[in-house]
């Protein structure tokens, strides 16, 4: 590839080359894009085929009968940024209509060296061209793009009517087209060199946008005026007029080939009360651009992009408009996978990576309504225990269907503030007992500890069937028959382990005759269910954790409990905020444990992927359970039904793990262990009263030996689950 940069004396090249693309249209002119001359420092490039002189750069004259693609842009000095183009809604590259998905890898590749190699700049923000701009569409350069690892950093909104099939308009508009013609409102269309009719409609529009919008116009009415007259056959103005011929309405539509894409929409106090713009859409819609393929309403952001008007939206909607986006990616140029973008066909005896859990990548599945809600969330000035936690609070115990949720700081926090109001309730004294399961991780224990209780270990059961953890009363009733007598049991805690239930029927019946409480810890088991009741309303209270890597992660730690107890749902709110209902009123002894709004609005806004997930693991386990065939790797049971088993972890057993860990390690697999050291084992809980462990504990021993956790992410494809299969298939113990 040949990069030309641009400049006024291939200003014909360049309008060539443009109006026989695939993609261009009048806006992507040099006679358009020219004009902001004096407000962009233009560094648009064109690239020419060359194979003898791949990636070289000149600015001498080439055979420009060989150019296959151009790109406007311009360059932002404070940031080293170059952006395509800072003047236009959108404008990436333009290519020829032949062009194919490999050129287009080669091409942006070489656009995104030269710009990091000739400019040093560090950033690129690319903006596709629309799909309804383009001749052929298809959208090659989004490929490039996500082969460079671009990310989504802004999404304009735009209403775009599909002439070829269109939707009736609303009642609504249509009265408003009764109510301006019972007004005696009617259309006229500015004619060229009409200065005084223009001059008349900007002041017009000006005020609306400082009185609705307190905002300016992008561009002046002389820099429209130049418009107009460089392009009159393409920019047109339509108004209404009142019947004293004042404007009370008007739009400015740019016509690019097949779409007719209207700007600056402005309508007086009178036009709005009386459906001007109602009467003028109409026209466009049914008259004027009957014939085109699309009528762009334009886009429905404020803020620079990142507020959506959806009042505006509605309205365009109305007419038979939807949605169209409008997106820019930003390129980083030090970025390793630009190197190799076209690295097609990699050697067969390459290993391929595949990671444990991608958070980077799942995350970025969420965009652009993670970065839109943090950004909202920091410009709203509020922080804590605001609308976001009580939105969040609303969704989860509806999800979990329990009567009251309270959003604590971590799951840790969340288990500890249960067990301390309980002591509180029901007067238990410290050093009371609570029987937890070994085979968990040590937060679990810790809870029962800062609670100032005492923990009592004991190993699950298995059912023989569906492969259920379970209480074994046999071994329960030796624990409880070797307890001291001068505490009193209070509590059991069963662990949804992986994200797989308990049997719960077995539990409550045993804390129905010690009447103790059942304490769900339910961190891993989002979602999960049994007899179609969830995790987090199968006991009298649940802990839950929202830690990034968990089914519903947070950006950082959170937490919370869900009951049916108000009482308790009261208490541990109170003492989560200090011990306080009322600023400075401190009632009973309480902790900071509160998730700040930003957190909140994140699982807000992931919430509603939770079930789409969920069944992405059960799929991918599903493939683990059908494929893995290797004797010395066993497996769980399959649950009697799905929906008992979230797969928050998926755990393979062998008794050479640490051999088997190395060797998909080698072959660039991540994987984890959960846990190599259990609770019982660590030496923070050493020592008198700490824990008590009236039995030994062969099951969580064994797990913690021979446990390896393979990846089960939801982004992850069945090539990559396929590719674990069969390497564990392939593992020989040595």
């Amino acid at each position: 590839m040949i990069i030309i940069p641009y400049s006024i004396t291939h200003r014909d090249a360049w309008n060539d080359f443009v109006a026989g693309s695939k993609q261009g249209t009048f806006l992507l002119n040099r006679n358009f894009m020219d004009y902001h001359a004096d407000r962009f420092f233009d560094c648009s490039i064109m690239i020419c085929q060359a194979d003898d002189d791949k990636g070289a750069y000149t600015s001498t004259e080439q055979n420009f009968g060989d150019i296959i693609a151009v790109m406007p842009a311009n360059w932002i000095e404070e940031t080293q940024t170059v952006e395509s183009h800072g003047g236009l809604t959108y404008g990436g590259l333009l290519t020829r209509e032949d062009i194919t998905e490999t050129e287009v890898l080669q091409v942006l590749q070489a656009a995104f060296t030269y710009y990091r190699e000739m400019m040093g700049a560090r950033v690129l923000l690319y903006k596709p061209i629309p799909y309804i701009y383009s001749t052929l569409p298809s959208g090659e350069d989004l490929y490039a793009l996500f082969r460079a690892n671009a990310q989504l950093s802004r999404r304009l909104v735009s209403s775009v009517v599909d002439m070829r099939h269109q939707l009736r308009m609303s009642a609504l508009r249509t009265n408003g087209v009764k109510k301006a013609l019972a007004s005696g409102f009617y259309i006229d269309r500015m004619q060229e060199g009409d200065r005084e009719t223009l001059n008349e409609f900007w002041v017009l529009m000006e005020d609306m946008l400082m009185r609705h919008h307190k905002a300016s116009p992008t561009h002046t009415v002389d820099e429209i005026s130049l418009l107009i007259s460089r392009f009159p056959r393409e920019i047109k103005v339509y108004i209404v007029r009142n019947s004293s011929l004042r404007i009370v309405a008007g739009v400015i539509v740019f016509e690019t080939g097949s779409v007719a894409h209207v700007q600056y929409i402005a309508s007086s106090t009178e036009g709005i009360e009386n459906g001007a713009l109602d009467l003028l859409f109409r026209h466009l819609i049914t008259e004027r651009y009957k014939n085109m393929d699309y009528l762009d309403l334009g886009t429905s952001n404020e803020a620079h992009g990142h507020i959506l008007n959806e009042g505006l939206i509605a309205k365009k909607e109305s007419f038979g408009g939807r949605a169209v986006c409008y997106d820019t990616y930003r390129v980083m140029l030090d970025e390793p996978g630009i190197a190799t973008m076209c690295d097609l066909h990699k050697p067969k005896d390459k290993k391929k990576q595949i990671k444990y859990l991608d958070l980077k990548k799942l995350n970025h599945t969420y965009e652009p309504y993670l970065s839109y809600e943090i950004n909202r969330v920091t410009q709203s000035g509020f922080y804590l225990l605001g609308q976001e936690n009580q939105r969040f609070e609303q969704t989860w115990k509806n999800y979990v269907r329990t009567r009251n949720c309270v959003l604590t700081g971590n799951g840790l926090e969340a288990l500890v503030l249960i067990l301390r109001a309980y002591m509180q309730l029901n007067g238990w004294r410290r050093g009371d007992y609570v029987l937890v399961q070994g085979n968990t991780y040590i937060a679990t224990v810790m809870a029962i500890r800062e609670a100032g209780l005492t923990p009592v270990l004991f190993d699950p059961a298995y059912h023989p069937v569906h492969g259920m953890p379970m209480l074994d009363y046999d071994h329960i009733g030796r624990i409880l028959a070797k307890l001291d007598s001068s505490h009193s049991l209070r509590a059991i805690m069963p662990v949804h382990l992986y994200g797989r239930v308990w049997d719960m029927d077995n539990v409550r019946k045993f804390a129905s005759l010690h009447d103790i409480k059942v304490i769900e810890d339910a961190a891993q088991a989002h979602g999960a269910e049994i007899n179609g009741v969830r995790a987090g309303a199968l006991g009298d209270a649940a802990g839950w954790s929202f830690y990034p890597g968990k089914n519903l992660g947070a950006l950082g730690d959170a937490g919370c409990v869900t009951t049916n107890d108000d009482k308790l749902a009261d208490l541990i709110r109170t003492m989560a905020n200090y011990g306080s209902r009322e600023k400075y009123v401190n009632e009973v002894e309480g902790m900071n444990s509160r998730v700040d709004e930003i957190q909140a609005a994140i699982l807000t806004v992931k919430f509603p992927y939770l079930n789409i997930e969920n069944k992405r693991r059960r799929e991918i386990a599903d493939r683990y359970m059908t494929g893995i065939d290797n004797p010395l790797i066993k497996l769980q049971q399959r649950p009697g039904n799905p929906e008992e088993n979230v797969w928050h972890i998926f755990p393979v057993y062998c008794a050479e793990r640490d051999k088997l860990q190395a060797y998909l390690k080698e072959n660039g697999v991540e994987t984890l262990i959960h846990y190599p050291i259990p609770p019982h084992r660590q030496a923070s809980l050493h020592g008198e009263g700490k824990l008590l462990i009236p039995e030994s504990l062969p099951v969580t021993e064994k797990e913690a030996r021979e446990e390896l956790s393979l990846p089960v992410s939801p982004v992850m494809s069945n090539d990559d689950v396929d590719s674990v299969i069969a390497l564990l298939n392939r593992f020989v113990a040595q």
